[in-house]
C-alpha cells in the first residue's frame, strides 16, 4: 500500500504544530511533531548532564535512550522517554534552547532519521519540522514552507507560554526566536531552508483560521482532493 506524506517546514513559532495537528484531523492523516522528538532528546541530554554544545557528550547518551511516540484517542502525539510520558515536560521554555542545540548535531539527526521515515512508510502523515521536505521526506507529496515575521512568531509563543501558566517576557521571547532562527539557518547539518519544490505560506497578517484555510487549500489542490460538502 502506498501512503501519502505532507511536509511542513518553517522557523520556530510559525504555527507548524498547531496547524499540522488540525490539518491531520481534517484530512485523516497521522500527525508527527518532529520538534517534540528533538525536544525529548534535549530533555534527556539535560537530565543526564550532557553539554549540548559537545557532540561527543550527547552522542554518548543516545544509545541509552528509549524514545517512542504514542497517540491517544484524540489522535494527539505523546512522547515517551524511557517509558515515562514527557509530553508536558518537553514544552518548558528552557527545553527550546536545548532542542535547537542538539538538533544541530549530526549524530542526533542520524539517530532520529529512521524513526521519522519509518512512520511515513507505515501511515499517511503530516510531518512538521525544519528539514522534513529537504532531508527527512524529500519525496513528500506536498511540501509547504510556513513562516511569519519574527515579531509575530514571538507574540504567538509569548501567548502560548502565558496560557500554560509559565512566566514570560516578550522581549526575551523575541530574542530567543531570533537566536533560534540564526542557529537553525546557519547550522552545517540539515539547515532550515525552503525546499525548491515547496510552496511558501506567509502568515504574518493571518489569524489561525485564515492560516488553516490557506494550508488546507494548498494541500487539497496538490493532492487532488476536493472539499467535502457538509
Amino acid at each position: 500500500m502506498s501512503y501519502r506524506s505532507i511536509a511542513i517546514d518553517g522557523p520556530s513559532g510559525a504555527g507548524k504544530s498547531t496547524l499540522a495537528k488540525r490539518l491531520a484531523q481534517e484530512l485523516g492523516f497521522l500527525y508527527v511533531d518532529t520538534g517534540a522528538i528533538y525536544r525529548t532528546v534535549g530533555l534527556a541530554a539535560r537530565s543526564r548532564g550532557a553539554d549540548p554544545d559537545r557532540e561527543a557528550e550527547v552522542a554518548a547518551v543516545l544509545p541509552q535512550l528509549a524514545i517512542t511516540m504514542g497517540y491517544g484517542e484524540d489522535g494527539l502525539q505523546h512522547m515517551f522517554l524511557d517509558g515515562q510520558d514527557v509530553t508536558a515536560a518537553i514544552r518548558e521554555n528552557e527545553i527550546s534552547a536545548w532542542a535547537s542545540k542538539v538538533a544541530a548535531l549530526p549524530a542526533v539527526r542520524e539517530f532520529l532519521l529512521e524513526m521519522q521515515r519509518r512512520t511515513a512508510r507505515e501511515h499517511d502523515v503530516i510531518m512538521d519540522g525544519r528539514d522534513i521536505g529537504t532531508v527527512v521526506l524529500p519525496q513528500a507529496d506536498v511540501k509547504i514552507f510556513l513562516t511569519a515575521a519574527p515579531e509575530a512568531r514571538a507574540q504567538r509563543r509569548f501567548r502560548e507560554l502565558l496560557e500554560r501558566g509559565q512566566q514570560a517576557d516578550f522581549d526575551q521571547v523575541l530574542r530567543e526566536v531570533v537566536e533560534r532562527d540564526r542557529r537553525d539557518t546557519q547550522r552545517e547539518t540539515a539547515p532550515l531552508r525552503q525546499a525548491e519544490d515547496a510552496v511558501l505560506a506567509e502568515t504574518t497578517g493571518l489569524d489561525l483560521e485564515e492560516s488553516f484555510r490557506l494550508l488546507l487549500g494548498l494541500i487539497r489542490d496538490r493532492l487532488g482532493v476536493e472539499e467535502e460538502n457538509t
